[in-house]
């Protein structure tokens, strides 16, 4: 792909991840508008909505495995983990928008449920090391943790993502901590 499409296709990709989120019914060429491309380069790309938006959750996906990845949650130590993770999260949040629970998609919806329970199995690992108590109803910490990422993604945009991160990191260990 040459340089100007890919500039094209991550502008569309990014804008159409801003509108959509915020209004699922915006116009493809409203999108167009907004990425400064004519409506026809997204035509070409994307014959519907739909595709444009199943190409949103692809390339946010491809954006958290990524963070999952650098995070290193089976092999850091857990809050170094913790707060790699959380702020990974916070800016692929913010660069992506868009619900991924939205997906329509089966191999997207595949592909989020193997991120969670990547996510479920580093706070596992979390209460065997101690650092998260243990009782917890399932699936517990890990809501917490996407509850905590997303305020801090959307409702707090003056948090950078590392301010957001210790405050995810703080808020989740203080509350779900040994004591």
């Amino acid at each position: 792909m040459r340089a100007d499409a890919a500039r094209n296709l991550d502008a569309v990709l990014q804008t159409g991840a801003r509108l959509l989120a915020h209004d699922p019914a915006t116009s493809i060429a409203a999108i167009a508008t907004a990425a400064g491309v004519d409506r026809r380069t997204v035509y070409r790309r994307f014959s519907t909505r739909e595709a444009l938006m199943a190409a949103v959750h692809t390339a946010k996906l491809d954006a958290c495995e990524e963070v999952l990845a650098q995070a290193r949650l089976t092999e850091a130590p857990v809050t170094v983990a913790l707060h790699r993770y959380a702020e990974g999260i916070i800016t692929v949040s913010r660069k992506w928008p868009v619900d991924l629970q939205q997906a329509r998609d089966e191999a997207a919806t595949a592909r989020l449920q193997r991120l969670l329970q990547h996510l479920d199995a580093f706070m596992a690992r979390a209460v065997r090391d101690g650092v998260l108590r243990p009782g917890l109803p399932d699936r517990w910490a890990r809501t917490l943790l996407t509850h905590l990422t997303n305020m801090a993604s959307h409702e707090m945009p003056e948090l950078t993502p590392a301010q957001g991160a210790d405050l995810v990191t703080r808020s989740l260990l203080t509350g779900l901590g040994p004591n």
